[in-house]
């Protein structure tokens, strides 16, 4: 009854759009919604830092080098806030590091496809990050406070990445014939997994509906899907870049773009760790995370040393 009791004055803060704090109560399934989220989110952040980190020493300039250093240094900088945020909730950082490594956490599939020419740095940017922002500039007015405060700050730097890499694209689409192959290529290869980054369709979302009963998502996987392709077929048009999809066109009764069907089966498989990349990206973290024990092992003695003096 207690519970029940709890369980109705927490819906009611929800419905009157209060943020719920980490020592509020909370139920048990919206703390574990929370960690599976957010811990998904900055494994993604950490994970999407590998398909551009290894263009930083082949970008053609030293402003587009130090652009891309500064973006890879913010994905890290995010994964950071997002476990943090996760660490509010009572679990430990090690133990979804963990499960990022063992394979028993998933990570936006998006990541798993591989950087083929710069055109691609361009558009990861537009595209990806574009549609990243869409799905945080929603995660931002979510109903749980440190998350919602860790997704203000990462869509403003969000929107410098989009930025960047619009700017590449446009670049090159004015350029030499080669450079516009080279990025129409990348958007044709990007295009389709950008769409799936929202998540599966509404009727096969598993966890859409409590999400968003709980207003941690507040609006579904589609309609964000939707706001996404809205905003890009304009951008494209403008660059003069050409979107791969013969079934696109603009719906006069809805004011939407209508779009063709997308590869769930592809998106599944991905997920699964079937994707182009998926043994090479879980390959890099691991190295990473071994190499860097010392530092861990270091910083944990530093502070257990400051603690006893």
């Amino acid at each position: 009854m207690e519970d029940e009791s709890k369980l109705r004055a927490f819906e009611a803060r929800i419905e009157a759009g209060e943020k719920i704090e980490p020592k509020d109560w909370m139920p048990e399934r919206y703390r574990k919604q929370l960690i599976r989220m957010i811990s998904q989110h900055a494994h993604s952040e950490i994970v999407g830092m590998l398909p551009e980190g290894n263009w930083i020493t082949r970008a053609p300039s030293l402003r587009r080098k130090m652009g891309l250093l500064a973006k890879v240094q913010d994905e890290a900088g995010h994964g950071l806030y997002l476990y943090c945020s996760a660490e509010t909730l009572g679990v430990d950082r090690s133990e979804v590091v963990d499960q990022l490594l063992y394979g028993t956490a998933k990570y936006s599939s998006i990541f798993n496809y591989p950087t083929l020419t710069w055109a691609d740095i361009g558009t990861i940017g537009w595209l990806v990050d574009g549609a990243a922002i869409v799905n945080q500039t929603m995660l931002a007015k979510c109903s749980y406070g440190p998350y919602s405060r860790a997704n203000i700050r990462i869509c403003k730097e969000e929107n410098f990445h989009k930025k960047q890499g619009y700017e590449i694209v446009a670049t090159m689409a004015k350029g030499t014939p080669e450079q516009k192959r080279m990025v129409q290529d990348a958007v044709n290869r990007w295009w389709w997994p950008s769409l799936t980054m929202f998540g599966p369709p509404d009727k096969d979302s598993p966890n859409s509906a409590e999400l968003m009963k709980w207003q941690v998502k507040l609006q579904s996987n589609d309609e964000l899907r939707q706001r996404f392709v809205n905003l890009t077929v304009p951008q494209a048009s403008v660059v003069g870049v050409a979107l791969p999809d013969p079934d696109l066109k603009y719906n006069s009764k809805t004011g939407n773009w209508d779009f063709g069907a997308l590869n769930w089966d592809e998106f599944f498989a991905v997920i699964k760790g079937n994707g182009p990349c998926n043994r090479q990206r879980m390959r890099a973290r691991r190295i990473a995370h071994e190499n860097g024990k010392w530092v861990r092992d270091a910083a944990g003695a530093y502070a257990a040393k400051k603690r006893a003096a």
